[in-house]
């Protein structure tokens, strides 16, 4: 009830210092029980999915804590998984600002940040001291410096270091704000790549004593073609389940004036493209595959239709910026 008067406050600062006055208040809110007992009335409804219990449908998306910063804090919200990241080996600041942007009359952000992150030794500490019921996963990228073909030293890199703490582990291939990494969703870049991926987790999992799944995050850009190739080749290898979609690099009308600022666009316009990717994805990969739908929910009804589309989970991020953490429990409750 409150969240609209908080909204009108975040939007009166620069976007990315909004999301850190809002991830720091969820912070404090949790350390003092304030925000358990705000968000109380939420009942779960189980779901096992790749061998993991989640306790509801709906997690947050990649990109909102790139840290691991707030992990319990969004758990406390209702979420029932959280997945941090992107994580790169190496810190790095991203690309320059102003490099978010808000369209309002659209319900839609763009984003050009590049993986600003504090790199995996940092993270790690604060992934592994969580405290919160819901699922945890990291989400891995490249640094920027790192060509391509050594892009799988990154991907290892980030794999061995979080595996021990992470639920499951998502390869990020699709962000459109690191040069070149869409190309590593080519099938001839991403082959070799998940079969190191899968080899060096086969030698992890002695040590960890439990599953770790790898999943797969990709575009909403890819043609008919590309996407059944990388939908076979999931399949040939049998990766644990696929992320569906990332940013948008198209620009649908009635964005409003900022439409044409670089980056990938998500929140309410991209939803088509995402919905449209799943329901493709899931008459190519079968029943039984797991699909995590994200892009554009920010309602109950758009939830459902992802679900409705073949979306095992579903993720929000861009929808909690303009509807605030009642999200979580609205769409939550439409997916029990």
């Amino acid at each position: 009830m409150l969240y609209p008067l908080v909204k009108n406050m975040l939007f009166t600062l620069d976007p990315e210092r909004a999301h850190a006055l809002t991830l720091a208040s969820l912070q404090r809110l949790e350390q003092s029980g304030l925000l358990s007992l705000m968000c109380a009335g939420l009942q779960d409804a189980p779901v096992e999915l790749m061998g993991l219990q989640f306790r509801n449908r709906v997690g947050i998306a990649a990109g909102l804590d790139k840290n691991a910063v707030c992990i319990d804090a969004l758990s406390a919200l209702g979420a029932g998984h959280v997945e941090i990241g992107t994580v790169t080996p190496r810190p790095q600041q991203g690309n320059a600002k102003p490099r978010v942007f808000r369209l309002p009359e659209a319900q839609a952000l763009i984003n050009r940040m590049g993986f600003p992150n504090e790199g995996m030794d940092a993270i790690l500490p604060r992934l592994s001291a969580r405290r919160c019921r819901a699922v945890c996963g990291a989400n891995i990228g490249k640094n920027a410096t790192t060509p391509l073909e050594q892009a799988t030293q990154d991907y290892l890199s980030c794999l061995r270091v979080l595996a021990p703490h992470a639920d499951y582990i998502t390869i990020n291939v699709s962000s459109p704000n690191t040069l070149g990494l869409r190309n590593l969703q080519a099938t001839d870049y991403l082959k070799p790549m998940l079969l190191a991926l899968l080899e060096e987790r086969a030698r992890l999992l002695p040590q960890l004593g439990r599953g770790l799944p790898l999943l797969v995050k990709i575009a909403p850009d890819l043609s008919d073609d590309d996407l059944n190739s990388m939908a076979d080749l999931f399949l040939e290898l049998s990766i644990d389940g696929v992320i569906a979609t990332n940013t948008t690099l198209s620009r649908p009308e009635g964005l409003g004036p900022l439409s044409q600022q670089a980056g990938g666009l998500s929140g309410r316009p991209i939803h088509s493209l995402s919905l449209a990717t799943v329901h493709k994805l899931r008459q190519r990969l079968g029943s039984g595959f797991p699909i995590i739908g994200v892009g554009g929910i920010s309602s109950a009804a758009e939830a459902l239709a992802m679900r409705q589309a073949g979306a095992d989970l579903v993720q929000v991020y861009t929808g909690l910026i303009y509807r605030g953490p009642g999200l979580i429990k609205e769409v939550a409750a439409a997916l029990r």
